[in-house]
């Protein structure tokens, strides 16, 4: 593509907007990890030689790739390689097993799969396990058995902007709480929502000055968005964390006075947990942006976090199927636990049947989809998930008198016990008020009398030492906060609580857990 055709308009529309910064300040940093570094002209080069190796292999526009790759600048090569190619571009969990994998690219349809080598053993598995494997299978930072390293395909490949550049499409995986993932497939993005501009204003970075933190992994939808997609295109660097620690995205944020970060609620407790002396080591100041989405953030935590780094906190609500809403720091201040005011129409609290709930009463939130997506493969899924042109998440919530919306917690982690319903996430926001508790998770468990009955499920801070006597005063902390009703009837003291790779409990396989192991 010539150089002097390229603009940002038009490179935003074609997705060279790597390509721009390379041009206007080659040797700004794009890319800080502990992997290595990459300057804006060093990544654009490498994904132009990428996105011509792919064209040369006959890859073309509307073909769909996959990957697996932790956080490190191969994966910015590859998506956006893929993005300025036409591709369809599926990043997979690297948390997953060989057949786990195997089941994405199968699904995906994907014609090249790229395997970072820390991988190799789940990425070996997958291609074994499949039938007919993708034809291109391509080794980043190492070799793998049966690919080909990814700087013999760059070899000899021009760095120029390639050209005809076409914008990229993707699609990801939902993280499959229950059953398999599944893809999100749209034929093309939907149309941009007024919450969604909200978040790119207050998310605004100053070219060459931000520096935005990315501290989870990268093939999640949102910190493929607002960690890797939202700071490169602006031209803006990104430090980029290889697994969360607390002390270190402290450390992380003084170092490289970082401006914006996105995390998720269970990020912002351990932080706080720090001790008192470790955060006050670290400078601060430098941020304007601290996102987050994902989850239910405690009302106790949030307002903590707000008064240790001021009104920077800012909550959106969405998924990678849609967007719903989105709240400043002050707007929260002033209404405690909402996830913000969505646009007129875009939200809908429909009970089971399908009727939509007045001002205040809880049900299953749906969301507005303008530009219809489908779960790929799974007609069946994607219709349970639709009411008309709005779609549901499965989460529980309610718009109050003034239109604001609330999350109370998702369907399926409410308990009902003796016919009434319990939100696990309100006893979670009780107990992690306790200053024993590092975290909690709240789980039904079979029960003759009561069908269910309520169990809370502990990962203790250090010093503290479990058994009858605390498991009796965090019942009582709890009783003195919500209904008796609500509270938990046991605790179960446990250091390994299962999560996802966010960082959120994953409820599911720890009802199965106390189900087969009851506590004592």
């Amino acid at each position: 593509m010539p150089q002097d055709a390229l603009d940002p308009i038009q490179a935003l529309k074609t997705g060279m907007s790597v390509a721009f910064f390379a041009r206007e300040a080659p040797e700004r940093l794009a890319i800080q990890s502990p992997h290595g570094t990459r300057s804006f002209a060093e990544l654009n080069r490498r994904a132009n030689q990428l996105a011509s190796a792919l064209r040369r292999r006959g890859l073309g526009v509307g073909d769909p790739i996959a990957f697996v790759c932790a956080n490190r600048p191969e994966f910015a090569e590859v998506f956006f390689a893929a993005y300025r190619s036409g591709l369809r571009v599926t990043a997979i969990n690297w948390h997953l097993t060989g057949p786990e994998i195997a089941y994405i690219l199968g699904n995906c349809g994907a014609h090249a799969f790229f395997c970072d080598a820390r991988f190799a053993a789940a990425g070996a598995a997958a291609v074994e396990e499949m039938e007919s494997p993708p034809s291109h299978r391509i080794a980043l930072a190492g070799a793998i058995d049966g690919f080909d390293p990814l700087d013999d395909l760059l070899e000899g490949e021009s760095g120029e902007d390639i050209e005809g550049p076409v914008l990229g499409t993707q699609m990801l995986y939902t993280s499959g709480t229950t059953g398999r993932p599944k893809g999100v497939y749209r034929e093309k993005p939907p149309p941009r929502r007024a919450g969604q501009s909200a978040v790119s204003q207050a998310h605004r970075y100053e070219s060459g000055v931000s520096v935005h933190l990315a501290t989870g992994p990268l093939y999640h939808a949102a910190p493929l968005a607002f960690s890797l997609t939202l700071p490169l295109i602006q031209g803006c660097t990104v430090v980029m964390m290889d697994g969360w620690d607390a002390a270190d995205a402290l450390e992380q944020i003084d170092v490289h006075r970082i401006s914006h970060t996105h995390m998720v609620p269970t990020m912002f407790h351990q932080m706080l947990s720090l001790p008192e002396n470790v955060r006050a080591a670290h400078d601060l100041s430098s941020l304007r942006m601290v996102l987050h989405g994902a989850a239910p953030c405690p009302v106790s935590v949030k307002q903590r976090l707000i008064e240790w780094l001021g009104p920077v906190v800012y909550e959106y609500y969405a998924a990678t199927e849609g967007w719903g809403s989105f709240v400043t720091s002050e707007e929260w201040l002033e209404r405690p636990g909402t996830v913000g005011k969505p646009e007129e129409g875009q939200i809908k609290i429909l009970d089971e049947e399908g009727k939509e709930q007045p001002p205040t009463a809880e049900g299953l939130i749906y969301i507005h989809s303008p530009e219809p997506f489908e779960y790929y493969g799974d007609p069946e899924k994607t219709d349970q998930s639709f009411r008309d042109d709005y779609f549901t998440l499965g989460d529980i919530g309610y718009l109050d008198v003034d239109g604001w919306l609330f999350l109370c917690d998702r369907s399926a982690d409410l308990i009902i016990s003796g016919g009434v319903n319990i939100y696990p996430a309100e006893v979670d926001a009780a107990l992690l008020e306790h200053p024993a508790v590092r975290d909690a998770a709240t789980v039904g468990v079979p029960d003759e009398k009561w069908g269910e009955s309520v169990l809370a499920v502990v990962d203790l801070q250090p010093g503290h030492t479990p058994g009858a006597e605390l498991e009796r005063r965090l019942v009582d902390f709890c009783r003195e906060r919500l209904a008796h009703y609500k509270c938990p009837r046991r605790v179960a003291f446990d250091a390994d609580l299962p999560r996802f790779d966010t960082g959120k409990i994953y409820r599911r396989l720890l009802r199965e857990r106390y189900r087969e192991q009851p506590p004592a």
